[in-house]
This record gives C-alpha cells, sequence and structure tokens, in this order.
C-alpha cells in the first residue's frame, strides 16, 4: 500500500513523495515552501550584504591608500617648492657677479690710464636718474672715468653673425637714458635673466678712482 501511495504521487507529480514518506498534505506542503522560500532569500540577503561589506571595505582601504599618496605628493611639492627659490638664488647671485666682472673688465677697457693709480678702483652701478660723476663724487671713489652700460644674451655662440650682447658709453657727466630697467639696484633679482624682449638692453655702470 505504500510502494503504492508513493507510486500514484510520482505518477501525479506530486513532489511532496520525494521529500516524505509517507507524504504530507498540501495544507503542510505549502507552509513549508514558504519557510524554505523565505530562508533562502535571508541567506541571500545575508551574501548580499556581506559582500557590500567586503566591497565597501576594499573600498575604504583603496581610499585611504590613496589619501596616503596624495599626503606624500604635497609633501614632495612642498619641499620642491621651498627648495626651489633656496636653487634660484645661488644662480642669480652667480649671474649677477657675471655681469660685474664684464663692468669691470669693461671699465678697465674704458679708462684713459687703464686703471692706474694706488688705490683699486671701483665698480659701481649707475643709479638711472643720476650722472656717474654724481654718483662717483659720493663715494670715496670721487673721480669718473667711465660709464658703461653693458649686455650679454643666454647661451652659446652659434654663428659668427650672432650678437651676443650690447655696450654703450654714456660718459661722465650726463645721466643718459634714464631707463629705470638699466637701473641694477632698482632691479629684481631675476631680471639679470631678462633680455632685450622684455626691455632690458642693458645694465649701467659707473668706473670710478680716488
Amino acid at each position: 500500500k505504500q510502494w503504492y501511495q508513493r507510486r500514484v504521487a510520482i505518477t501525479a507529480g506530486d513532489p511532496r513523495s520525494f521529500l516524505f514518506d509517507p507524504p504530507v498534505s498540501l495544507n503542510t506542503w505549502i507552509p513549508f515552501k514558504m519557510k524554505i522560500f523565505n530562508l533562502v532569500l535571508l541567506i541571500l540577503l545575508i551574501s548580499t550584504v556581506l559582500g557590500k561589506n567586503g566591497r565597501r571595505k576594499k573600498l575604504k582601504n583603496q581610499i585611504s591608500a590613496l589619501g596616503s599618496t596624495i599626503s606624500e605628493l604635497k609633501a614632495r611639492v612642498a619641499a620642491l617648492e621651498v627648495a626651489e627659490p633656496i636653487q634660484a638664488k645661488p644662480d642669480e647671485d652667480l649671474a649677477w657677479q657675471s655681469l660685474h666682472m664684464a663692468a669691470a673688465a669693461a671699465c678697465r677697457g674704458s679708462t684713459a690710464s687703464g686703471g692706474s693709480g694706488s688705490w683699486g678702483n671701483a665698480v659701481l652701478a649707475k643709479e638711472n636718474s643720476r650722472s656717474c660723476a654724481n654718483v662717483c663724487a659720493s663715494t670715496k671713489f670721487i673721480h669718473c672715468d667711465a660709464d658703461v652700460s653693458i649686455s650679454g644674451y643666454y647661451g652659446k655662440a652659434e654663428s659668427y653673425e650672432q650678437r651676443l650682447g650690447h655696450f654703450y658709453n654714456y660718459g661722465c657727466q650726463a645721466p643718459g637714458n634714464t631707463n629705470v630697467k638699466f637701473d641694477e639696484v632698482k632691479a629684481d633679482g631675476g631680471d639679470v635673466f631678462k633680455d632685450i624682449d622684455e626691455g632690458h638692453w642693458y645694465y649701467r655702470f659707473c668706473c670710478c678712482r680716488k
């Protein structure tokens, strides 16, 4: 009889026959199926939440790592910003020194006596609004021998027709060209790297002696 009931249930397509012996009634089977469905749904929800938590944790870790990288880059940029002016200052000073040596050579070649005398002669920055006679007279090197205006282009010469610099002698008695861009004292440190395209044709110097 039991075999017959199972056989009839299988023949009728009743899935309860695979789970229960003897077969359960429909009133019992339907709530059971709902419990199974709810259990499966709960498992899926738990898996989804755990998956989201895992992804969220991974994302937080990635954001944290990215934040650390950004902080490190900011620190490096800050260090470079500090180092750049420190590096630029010696470069500017060396450029000005080179210009001063060129001015000394220009004065040496511009004086009638060639820079003779009992004392070392002086090269002074010329104020744009005053004559070199006036500039020299205001120091212990009271005599003016020349007013030299010089400039040089940046970089190596590439041809024999290339202009490498400029020079001019305005003389001691008159202020000459009063362009403030020719006055080193009133210039910014980085102006030594500027050229005629930015209005810096010359820097002017006074050749003075005692």
